[in-house]
């Protein structure tokens, strides 16, 4: 989405999506698929202390062609060719590609790839890796079909990780679907608001959150962003989240929908809401996942005039009339086939696989993790994405992606995939 948050993590580093707290207990330990030679077992959680950047973010790896057994190699992606009754979503795979063949045709994927700073990984040579890759997606029959073709011919470029050995620290996000009125009403009371047409020329340092909304989310009339209110919302949780992930489908009060997205904000950094409530005994470290702090603002309804302002950030927002959710290179992003990285390492639009644990419905209900390796298109940024040891995932938009995403978390590793030279 122009999404410029991402979750709040584990670690609650960064922010998240909107809570569903029954899923929580039900994950289970994460099991380690295949061969740990090849594809190393996800290591153990790390601290969430800032990393000092390493460049270059990319270094180039030699995988063999011999890897047994092929499901538990780089490349499986099982998800592609779904049986025993459920659908694959090669489909989906093959729009994102075409939205960063898109992308990477226009002037500015050439202005961004002009200084790209991996020797190598250029701007033709990722459309070309696209292009060939969606070649192999369309005739291939299987995971083990299209595993083989991809791991001979493309060579795999693995981020360095925040700690230069690969360990990258994954989350999720989503975008929900929230009731909205157009009006102000007693019920529906706190609002979103546009992009003020003179933002560029707002004095810095900009106004904080609390100036701009008050420490209850209802300065109204007295804050200058009078008259700029886009939609009205019952839960002043509901508004907040849209702020952190970046856009949303709105479900008004008259029957129709529309949509709203990222615009603009002012000029502050992400703050961890999440790491103050820690720190002040609040929320347990050990269960520190977004709907564990939902469910303490809900208890604590007053809490949320002390600890939300504390991001002091403001996002404004433009309707986008149903369209769907918005990358920060303009493409829509995709559900499970999307990622967000920093831009200002990773190649934008390009090709990636990620191996990491997520969460997956299981049967009777509730949710267990798998570990699995995706291939995905990097399309996304995000405030709190810093790093070459950073990816957010996008899990789609509703309930279930909350569900999933609000739990996402844990380290892993990327890979960037481009044709063999």
């Amino acid at each position: 989405m122009r999404k410029k948050f991402a979750l709040l993590s584990l670690s609650l580093g960064i922010a998240t999506v909107i809570p569903f707290l029954s899923v929580v207990a039900q994950v289970p330990s994460l099991p380690t698929p295949g061969n740990p030679q090849i594809t190393p077992p996800l290591p153990p959680e790390l601290p969430p202390a800032p990393q000092p950047e390493l460049t270059p973010p990319l270094k180039l790896m030699e995988l063999g062609l011999d890897c047994k057994p092929a499901h538990g190699c780089l490349g499986w992606d099982e998800q592609l060719f779904w049986h025993r009754g459920k659908k694959g979503d090669r489909t989906a795979l093959l729009q994102s590609i075409d939205h960063s063949l898109r992308y990477l045709n226009t002037p500015t994927a050439a202005n961004r790839y002009q200084n790209y700073p991996v020797q190598g990984i250029t701007l033709e040579r990722v459309r070309k890796s696209l292009q060939r890759f969606r070649q192999l997606v369309v005739a291939s029959k299987t995971p083990a079909e299209l595993q083989s073709k991809v791991r001979k011919e493309f060579a795999f470029y693995k981020s360095v990780g925040n700690d230069g050995q690969g360990t990258v620290k994954f989350t999720a996000y989503y975008e929900p679907v929230y009731s909205a009125s157009r009006t102000r009403t007693a019920q529906y009371k706190y609002p979103v608001y546009r992009l003020p047409a003179d933002l560029d020329k707002w004095p810095k340092p900009h106004p904080k959150r609390v100036d701009l909304e008050g420490a209850d989310g209802l300065l109204g009339n007295k804050s200058q962003l009078r008259g700029l209110e886009m939609l009205w919302f019952r839960d002043r949780l509901d508004a907040y989240m849209i702020h952190i992930q970046g856009s949303a489908q709105i479900k008004l009060t008259n029957g129709k929908s529309t949509s709203i997205g990222y615009a603009g904000a002012t000029d502050y950094p992400w703050t961890s809401i999440g790491r103050a409530l820690i720190k002040d005994g609040k929320l347990d470290p050990q269960n520190a996942t977004m709907p564990a702090m939902i469910a303490h603002f809900k208890k604590n309804p007053r809490d949320l005039d002390i600890y939300l302002p504390l991001w002091e950030r403001f996002i404004f927002f433009k309707e986008s009339s149903g369209r769907p959710a918005t990358g920060s290179i303009g493409v829509p992003v995709t559900a499970e086939r999307s990622i967000a990285t920093d831009k200002s390492l990773m190649p934008p639009g390009a090709l990636a696989l990620i191996y990491n644990s997520f969460p997956y419905p299981k049967p009777g209900g509730g949710l267990e993790r798998r570990a699995v390796s995706r291939f995905v298109l990097d399309q996304d940024t995000g405030s709190a994405i810093k790093g070459p040891g950073r990816v957010d995932y996008f899990m789609g938009t509703g309930k279930l992606a909350g569900d999933r995403a609000g739990v996402t978390g844990g380290n892993g590793q990327l890979y960037y995939l481009l044709l063999k030279e």
